[in-house]
């Protein structure tokens, strides 16, 4: 099946699991054009459609809940339950139990599709794994105020980072949730939280089509921001036929050897979080760009690992999976995968 075909099937699919936003669904489309690599984040439900054609001998790896939209730019930071900054994955919508190597795989392929990253696809494989098996080892979150400070000039809020933040929120449209997302965003704010304003926002790649709104208040001499995010099935039901619909959110947001985000939760069909200029998603500029470090590779695979560890599936079950995996196999996976959407990339803007 082609790629427009599949993109069809879906959204005609998103339109009966939530109230789609027409405008921003053309956004995305005018968006996929930019280049692979957001071409690779807005669609992933094309990967989950096709993964196991373009890459059959990664679908006998253990299958363990899984991130499923794993890409470059599915890291940010948060405050958590004791106020420290954490880094890590923070996007956890299409979350699924599949083929472990799968979150690697299109990690590596994201990071081969992103422009002028400076390094060899085989140094990225080569850190990835490093890091990953790191983290089988010894999960644990990355905590940037103690154990990875390394990170803070990568991930902390800079005097620049929050003018544009905040400026962005001055622009936020007025909105009218839906009665019930209305007043769970009005009582998720701190107790006399005053001036509420509801408003929308236009935000990511893949997600763009779902509802977002967002409640601004002033609370004790600053501003406060809850944001309310329309939850579907992971795009990995919609492409393997299965019946299930039940939200893996919850279970990958607050594993084992995470430091979740106390403010991040599932309200119906709704996902909630506090946003703010040190609780965002960081971007492929934040990260270097051109210079990108492989430590920020190796520190992406490890945290990727401590997700995986707290499955289901025993730590030492994935360890003798990758042992038994040929030398090159993730270099190999990533190249095949990087050219299928390159492919589906050069379909779309034709």
């Amino acid at each position: 099946m082609s790629f427009r075909s599949d993109n069809k099937a879906y959204e005609a699919w998103l339109a009966k699991q939530c109230r789609v936003v027409r405008k921003d669904i053309a956004r995305k489309h005018e968006r996929m054009k930019e280049s692979p690599f957001i071409f690779l984040r807005a669609t992933y439900f094309r990967w989950a459609r096709k993964i196991g054609d373009w890459c059959p001998e990664l679908m006998d790896a253990p299958q363990v809940l899984s991130i499923g939209d794993m890409h470059l730019e599915n890291f940010g930071t948060w405050r958590d339950a004791d106020g420290r900054l954490v880094w890590g994955v923070n996007d956890f919508d299409e979350a699924a139990v599949m083929p472990y190597v799968l979150d690697l795989v299109r990690l590596a392929t994201s990071i081969y599709l992103a422009p002028r990253l400076g390094v060899r696809n085989q140094a990225v494989a080569k850190a990835l794994l490093k890091g990953y098996r790191a983290g089988l080892a010894r999960p644990q979150p990355a905590l940037l105020d103690e154990g990875e400070t390394w990170l803070r000039p990568y991930a902390a809020d800079t005097e620049k980072k929050a003018k544009k933040f905040w400026k962005e929120v001055a622009e936020y449209p007025k909105a009218s949730p839906p009665r019930k997302v209305a007043r769970a965003l009005v009582a998720s704010l701190p107790r006399g939280a005053k001036r509420i304003r509801l408003r929308s926002r236009v935000a990511g790649s893949g997600s763009l089509g779902r509802p977002r709104y967002v409640a601004v208040a002033f609370w004790r001499g600053g501003h406060v921001l809850r944001e309310a995010k329309a939850l579907v099935p992971s795009a990995w039901t919609w492409a393997n036929d299965r019946k299930s619909k039940a939200s893996h959110f919850r279970a990958l947001a607050n594993g084992e050897f995470r430091a979740p985000d106390p403010f991040l939760d599932v309200n119906g069909k709704f996902i909630f979080r506090r946003i703010a200029a040190d609780s965002r998603k960081i971007e492929l500029a934040d990260i270097g760009g051109s210079k990108i470090k492989v430590n920020i590779l190796e520190a992406m695979g490890f945290d990727l690992a401590s997700v995986h560890a707290a499955g289901a599936v025993p730590v030492e079950a994935l360890q003798a999976d990758l042992a038994k995996r040929p030398r090159g196999w993730l270099n190999a996976a990533a190249a095949v995968a990087a050219d299928k959407v390159k492919r589906d990339y050069r379909e779309w803007r034709s």
